[in-house]
């Protein structure tokens, strides 16, 4: 995403939200917290949408929940050594609830267990912490998974009994990915002819995927590579440039997070699909929890099921549904949900395809 747009995007959703932003890492670590703060802490900034959206509808509910309330906010850009420093501050400034999405899961089990033993509850955002957590908010990513294998079937129609399936799965630290793997092997495995070649990208890399998946083309030929699953966007981005890169069109390609270079890829052919977490109700649903924590009140009501990590069992969780994005129902999805409007799709390069599908009606 080029510079300019990014700064649309930006304004854009600042307008919308009409919110102030709780300062980030640059902020002053050692100021004391106040009585109502409440902290939040994101792995990385690769994916768009952590800045452009969580961040954003989090800090809006907080605000609407509770005037007094701070948001104090920290980006870890990938690295587990800085979301520790980052965790350890909020909790030396005296911060009681902290919205958790880890870089390293199993790193951050040890963290949120001392921050437990000091009263500090952690509410885990979209991947499971081990440790001592008082609730988690996320999608059902096995059935993600599942949604993202049979996106690859459908893409591939009466050809996928033959076909050669490439699988670039995410980040090995990430808690997510392995449910994400489990829940697309389900649906492939038996269905396709081969799984050829599959790979965790560390960091969820672009450059990474690109790279993997260009040397698989060259080992197996222009022709031996029938589809790719790419376990997000961003990696289905670099994928889909080594597919050019080889000359390589219609071989079908699938992501998830609906992200605005996924959806323009959707509309230009050359990825087949992506999967829509709507982050609103995930995000605004984890505020509500970290403020009824923070008062001292029950989330029962917020938190209907449970789920197990590797040292707690029956924490309280919400787990909320996906579903396929392709470009016949993009306009009955994100667009149609405002999460992604038509004009930021839409740009120039892509006004004509854009037209043919009926998205600028």
């Amino acid at each position: 995403m080029n510079a300019a747009l990014r700064r649309m995007i930006t304004g854009a959703m600042a307008l919308s939200l009409a919110v102030p932003l709780a300062a980030c890492g640059g902020g002053n670590d050692d100021a004391g917290a106040g009585p109502e703060s409440i902290g939040l802490l994101l792995p990385e900034n690769k994916a768009s949408r952590y800045e452009t959206f969580d961040r954003r509808v989090i800090s809006s509910r907080i605000s609407t929940l509770c005037l007094e309330c701070k948001l104090d906010y920290r980006n870890a850009g990938s690295q587990v050594d800085i979301q520790k420093r980052q965790f350890d501050a909020l909790v030396k400034k005296g911060v009681k609830v902290i919205i958790l999405d880890p870089v390293d899961s199993e790193a951050a089990g040890r963290w949120v267990d001392a921050a437990a033993k000091k009263g500090v509850k952690v509410v885990a955002y979209d991947r499971l912490v081990e440790g001592d957590i008082a609730a988690y908010v996320s999608y059902d990513n096995e059935k993600i998974g599942q949604l993202q294998g049979q996106g690859i079937l459908d893409a591939l129609g009466s050809q996928a009994a033959a076909a050669d399936v490439v699988m670039l799965n995410g980040s090995a630290t990430d808690p997510n990915a392995p449910s994400f793997k489990k829940g697309a092997h389900a649906v492939l495995d038996g269905k396709v002819h081969k799984i050829i070649y599959e790979r965790s990208i560390p960091e969820w890399s672009s450059d990474e995927a690109k790279k993997q998946l260009a040397k698989v083309i060259k080992d197996h030929g222009p022709t031996g590579v029938d589809a790719v699953y790419s376990a997000n966007d961003g990696m289905a981005g670099g994928a889909a440039e080594a597919l050019a890169s080889a000359g390589l069109k219609n071989v079908p390609l699938g992501g998830q997070d609906a992200e605005l270079p996924a959806l323009q890829r959707l509309v230009s052919g050359t990825q087949s699909f992506t999967i829509y977490k709507q982050v609103r109700p995930e995000a605004e649903t984890a505020a509500e929890i970290a403020f009824r924590l923070l008062r001292g009140k029950s989330i029962k009501s917020l938190a209907p099921t449970t789920v197990d990590n590797k040292s707690k069992s029956g924490i309280p969780a919400k787990l909320f549904d996906a579903q396929i994005v392709t470009k016949q129902n993009m306009k009955e999805t994100v667009i149609r949900d405002g999460a992604v409007p038509a004009s930021w799709i839409c740009t120039k390069d892509f006004e004509a395809a854009c037209k043919s599908l009926g998205l600028l009606d």
